[in-house]
């Protein structure tokens, strides 16, 4: 073999590593009713579910599992995985809209908590009708539970970051 081919090799081996660590969401057409009238409709393009380290973008309609190691109480190396196959450091996440007769009637945040601490993180909100991010409360998720968030607002996108873990 020649250095050309042991380089090429070589730069795949780390290149399949790095980016075969991170699940990248597809493209899709996000479609969100607002009223009996209006959708807000927005095309996602192919992405990664963190857009940053340890900070998640999540989409309405998103259903993901969150593998994440515990270091000094915080939640490092946060990676999406196709299934659960660690329950013990796997968040389960999923965020949904609930609509009636093509009618907005709220969001839900579903967070599961695997750990024995409480689960924190902080979130912020982008919403249809407004230009900014918003920052929005989140109350923490108790051990081995799960938390149910509730907005009036049509969100369009939340993002969940500073995650850790406290008595």
């Amino acid at each position: 073999m020649n250095i050309k081919t042991i380089a090429f090799f070589f730069g795949f081996i780390i290149a399949n590593f790095c980016f075969g660590q991170q699940e990248f969401r597809e493209n899709f057409t996000l479609k969100l009713a607002v009223d009996s009238v209006k959708y807000y409709q927005q095309e996602v393009k192919k992405s990664p579910y963190f857009v940053k380290e340890n900070t998640l973008q999540i989409y309405p309609g998103e259903h993901l599992f969150i593998e994440a190691e515990v270091k000094n109480g915080k939640l490092e190396l946060m990676k999406v995985v196709k299934e659960n196959i660690n329950p013990s450091k796997t968040i389960e996440i999923e965020f949904s809209q609930d609509d009636e007769d093509k009618k907005h009637k709220g969001m839900m945040l579903q967070v599961s908590n695997p750990f024995d601490k409480n689960l924190l993180y902080d979130a912020m909100m982008y919403t249809v009708g407004k230009s900014q991010w918003v920052e929005t409360s989140i109350l923490p998720v108790k051990p081995k539970l799960m938390s149910f968030e509730l907005w009036n607002d049509v969100i369009i996108t939340l993002v969940l970051h500073n995650w850790r873990l406290e008595n």
